[in-house]
């Protein structure tokens, strides 16, 4: 597996008991694997509203009937995003989520579920994708290091795709994006990470997304 870089002020070593665990607040229970990026938002923001019981149950639903998704994305593509994930396996969990900046705001989704006496892991899009994983399986949940080490060490199956690997598979999309001719700008919030289990996950990658932008844009500086 590749070698991460650490940042201060997070916690590396946290590792959750058990990714089957009850959520241990509504927001968590309402956000467990409902797989539209648009629609946790919404549920968040209701939420922090205190009006979480006001939003349509059918958008609190882990997958949404058909006609329900086309409407949805009949009003934004952004709506999208997600919404095509495959659905989850019997007591399959999401782990972690990569979600891209694209149209469709393209969604990848870590997914664990018990196995025997072990973990299994699977990582999904919504366009059916092969990924090759650093390891199928775990004894007990990954700690936040074991899982950015994890995530980084991910393989698209066509690995001549530029910028696959350069950089680790997070920071994949951004790289190949920007040698295939957009704009560094509109990249430098282009991918986000999200986990309901490892709350300094997020932190951890925008923190090397802007390392990753602040080096290109050097680049870019000492070429012009």
């Amino acid at each position: 597996m590749r070698l991460i870089k650490l940042y201060t002020g997070i916690d590396y070593q946290f590792r959750p008991e058990s990714y089957w665990a009850a959520a241990n607040n509504p927001l968590g229970a309402a956000l467990r694997n409902v797989k539209g990026r648009n629609r946790r938002e919404m549920i968040r923001d209701y939420y922090e509203a205190g009006k979480l019981e006001q939003l349509d149950e059918n958008l609190l639903t882990d997958a949404l009937a058909a006609d329900t998704r086309v409407s949805l994305g009949r009003i934004h593509p952004s709506f999208m995003g997600g919404e095509y994930l495959p659905n989850y396996r019997r007591s399959e969990v999401e782990v972690a989520r990569i979600e891209l900046k694209s149209t469709t705001c393209d969604v990848i989704s870590l997914r664990a579920r018990p196995l025997n006496s072990r973990i299994r892991y699977r990582l999904v899009d919504e366009y059916s994708s092969e990924f090759r994983l650093p390891q199928q399986t775990s004894i007990r949940p990954f700690s936040l290091g074991e899982l950015i080490r994890f995530l980084d060490s991910v393989e698209g199956v066509d690995t001549t795709e530029p910028g696959w690997a350069k950089f680790g598979f997070v920071l994949s999309s951004n790289q190949r994006n920007l040698e295939c001719g957009a704009d560094l700008e509109t990249l430098r919030d282009f991918t986000r990470v999200a986990s309901d289990y490892y709350p300094d996950l997020a932190s951890h990658y925008a923190e090397a997304i802007e390392e990753w932008y602040e080096a290109r844009l050097a680049e870019l500086s000492a070429e012009e």
